[in-house]
């Protein structure tokens, strides 16, 4: 295989991944690490990936202009997102007063949700169906109903998070960045998220490790205003600014 062919699967691939290690990539290209290597070095040098030890990380900041449909969201990072669901259910006491945010994520954690006295207030309506449905309590704040996400948001909704003091609030996010920090394209969304974490006394941000290293159009909060639950820490920059659990899939 060419040179210039193994550079295209490579940036294919941390595209896809956002990150890999150098025998990930040499066992997908059917090459040697040595080689790998030297093929890192050269892209990095170029400005096309971010070169770390043992592998390399897709090139910070991705802009992502549009926003996919609950149901799309749905059928991406299934396996991920159901273990990063599974240890975040495990964070909710029979006492807590919870937000749960409208992504995902959030959704998969009902299903791992054990009976108790833990009282919910949503903006996904979807979550509040499944909530009750469960025999747990859920209110929801007035205001819009946002079509695609199936998102509450809006002034109204705002106003009413304002009112409630969380003991914790579980939220999901487009993009995760080192400088923009946690981000979503709707500012009508991001606005709900940045009240809830405001309003709560821990915050968790719900993200499979593709959301690393994309910026949405608009900024929730900076890294340090929660804990990032994932499955893998594709840049371990990130430790330095967020409290970060990486979730095994037996978790």
């Amino acid at each position: 295989m060419l040179a210039e062919e193994r550079f295209a699967v490579i940036q294919e691939l941390l595209h896809k991944k956002r990150a890999a290690t150098v025998t990930e990539l040499a066992r997908a290209l059917n090459t040697s690490e040595s080689t790998i290597r030297r093929d890192l070095i050269l892209l990095a040098g170029q400005g096309k990936l971010n070169k770390v030890h043992g592998g390399a990380v897709a090139r910070e900041d991705t802009f992502d202009a549009g926003e996919e449909t609950m149901s799309a969201k749905e059928q991406q990072n299934v396996a991920e997102k159901q273990a990063i669901a599974r240890y975040a259910a495990r964070q909710i006491q029979p006492d807590d007063v919870v937000f749960l945010d409208a992504g995902s994520t959030t959704l998969m954690m009902l299903d791992f949700l054990q009976p108790g006295g833990a009282v919910f207030i949503t903006n996904g309506v979807m979550h509040a169906q499944k909530l009750v449905q469960k025999g747990f309590r859920a209110f929801v704040p007035g205001g819009m109903l946002k079509p695609g996400t199936e998102a509450i948001v809006g002034a109204a909704a705002v106003q009413s998070l304002s009112r409630y003091n969380f003991t914790k609030a579980f939220l999901g996010v487009n993009g995760i960045a080192l400088s923009q920090g946690y981000t979503t394209p709707d500012p009508e969304e991001a606005l709900v998220k940045s009240t809830a974490m405001t309003q709560a006394y821990v915050s968790y941000v719900l993200a499979d490790s593709s959301k690393f290293g994309r910026v949405s159009a608009v900024s929730i909060a900076p890294l340090d205003r929660a804990c990032i639950l994932t499955d893998r820490l594709p840049d371990k920059t990130y430790a330095k600014h967020a409290i970060v659990k990486e979730v095994e899939p037996d978790q």
